[in-house]
């Protein structure tokens, strides 16, 4: 067990060294491929205005939370437009002190700057419509995701949502050791899902990507 335990503090050891040496702007945070964010971010909110209004079993716009949030460039882009509040949560100050220049005046709807890696975060019970987790669930532990996604679940005001949007490998789980996350199969996220309790109300594929990336995957979870 002492080994596992060394082996985890490594795995996020490691992961938090890399990003401090990662540059705090939108290529940095794209690993080079800043030229994708437009078609993320158009891709992201086609998938998510599916949910978000004012009748029966419709998402609420008030607050969204934004996981791995780096400089802000989800929350610039994706979610200030459609949130009245947005709070940020990352493992590195660095982005964080950023942001605020980065988004703007806008920076003043942002409610929460909170510093700390997601296997350790608790978000605030019933605080959030939307609960958005990209390109971050790789640094987490199975057993960390699975912890992680239902302290999100009782995070959520009713009929919010959390949207997981990740790299998804061919087959099995697919170590990256350059900067300590993995990438796992769209059957084994599906099954860390399914064990924290949510089901999947929702599930697409990221077009127009380049082809030497991993597919990409959105899935809408209650």
């Amino acid at each position: 067990m002492g080994d596992i335990a060394e082996d985890q503090t490594t795995f996020y050891s490691n992961a938090e060294d890399y990003w401090k040496d990662v540059p705090p702007t939108v290529d940095g945070m794209l690993g080079g491929y800043g030229s994708i964010s437009s078609i993320d971010i158009n891709g992201s909110k086609a998938f998510l205005k599916k949910f978000l209004g004012d009748g029966e079993g419709k998402t609420g716009a008030d607050c969204a939370l934004d996981c791995g949030a780096g400089i802000g460039r989800i929350t610039k882009r994706l979610l200030l437009p459609l949130f009245k509040v947005v709070d940020m949560v990352d493992v590195t100050q660095e982005f964080l002190d950023k942001a605020k220049p980065y988004l703007g005046e806008e920076a003043q709807r942002v409610g929460n700057y909170f510093c700390c890696g997601l296997q350790e975060f608790v978000p605030e019970g019933g605080r959030y419509d939307v609960i958005w987790i990209q390109w971050v669930i790789g640094h987490l532990t199975d057993d960390h995701l699975i912890e992680f996604l239902r302290r999100c679940r009782k995070a959520l005001r009713p009929n919010g949502l959390i949207v997981i949007k990740d790299n998804v490998s061919y087959e099995g789980v697919v170590p990256d050791e350059v900067d300590s996350s993995m990438c796992r199969d769209l059957e084994i996220v599906r099954s860390l899902v399914g064990r924290a309790g949510l089901r999947i109300i929702s599930e697409e594929q990221q077009t127009n990507f380049p082809k030497e990336i991993y597919q990409v995957h959105t899935l809408a979870l209650r």
